[in-house]
């Protein structure tokens, strides 16, 4: 199966909520008021959110206007242009290093699989021929830890971790020397989950960050949030919180296998301004991908196979 159809075959469940958006089209021939709350509500059920809904509806009323529309399936292109416009106005792209490790700072709340991706974007990078290592920063959490000595074993790295209750910046720190002394290419640093006392999550994350940059002056080059799709707006309050206590620049969507509400991705891009660089697309190893916007978009447009 092509990478496409992984992605499609991955998006199943939110697909078959924009098919039924794009069904409300082709079935509805006039364009009417009762047609557009129909599509709100199809919208809305796709984890849109109520801001960017607005939004896309607005864009397809003054283009239905101004073009002078006859049937309602002459909005599908222009919905999915819109799509596509908040998609694409950000980079996707992963940002490395110049020269020496790239150093990668993921965070998130307990629970969305954080863990799993840290061992993921490992395995992957591993794939890529770089030399990659694991450091274990939170040191809150014994499973945490252990999950991520399985998954170091499983990707053949090298794990950086201290006892359970250790300094989370002291772990980092062996890291950070290690991957220079080892000229490691990236370094995925783990850190924790808890978000009850906002303070101390900023405190921590901000020691740990004064860490790395007294051994390297641009790290981290990438701060990625990990959220879970199935909790569809909460993901959004999730990734607004974040945004709040740390310098997030980018976004990994998990488990969007797994629900409907893959549509999160659009106010999660166009309210928060945060680019989406990985999804997940299934349990398997290899099933979390870079996020193509294009690819994407397509994808969820293509028709359910009967």
């Amino acid at each position: 199966m092509g990478i496409f159809d992984r992605l499609k075959q991955g998006l199943t469940k939110t697909r078959k909520t924009f098919q039924d958006t794009v069904a409300t089209l082709v079935h509805r021939r006039s364009i009417d008021a009762e047609l557009y709350d129909e599509l709100e509500e199809k919208l809305l059920a796709a984890d849109i959110g109520f801001d960017t809904t607005t939004a896309l509806l607005e864009r397809m009323k003054k283009e239905a206007r101004r073009q002078s529309f006859q049937t309602a399936d002459q909005l599908i292109p222009v919905l999915k242009e819109a799509m596509d416009e908040i998609l694409t106005a950000q980079d996707h792209a992963m940002h490395t290093a110049a020269q020496g490790p790239t150093v990668i700072l993921v965070v998130g709340v307990n629970g969305v699989g954080k863990t799993t991706t840290i061992g993921k974007l490992a395995h992957r990078y591993t794939l890529e021929g770089k030399r990659v290592m694991i450091a274990a920063g939170d040191t809150f959490r014994a499973a945490a830890i252990e999950q991520l000595a399985v998954w170091a074993e499983r990707a053949n790295v090298p794990l950086v971790r201290q006892a359970i209750g250790s300094d989370a910046a002291a772990v980092i720190f062996d890291a950070v020397q290690s991957a220079r002394a080892r000229q490691v290419d990236v370094l995925l640093c783990d850190t924790a989950g808890r978000l009850q006392n906002k303070s101390h999550l900023m405190d921590e994350l901000r020691k740990i960050v004064r860490i790395m940059k007294r051994e390297i002056p641009d790290a981290p080059h990438e701060v990625l949030l990990v959220v879970d799709a199935t909790t569809g707006q909460n993901a959004l309050s999730q990734a607004a919180m974040f945004k709040e206590v740390a310098d997030v620049t980018g976004v990994i969507l998990t488990k969007l296998d797994g629900t409907a509400k893959g549509g999160v991705i659009l106010p999660i891009s166009r309210e928060l301004n945060l680019p989406i660089k990985w999804i997940g697309i299934g349990e398997q190893i290899d099933d979390l991908q870079p996020f193509m916007a294009s690819s994407f978009s397509e994808a969820l447009f293509s028709p359910q196979e009967s």
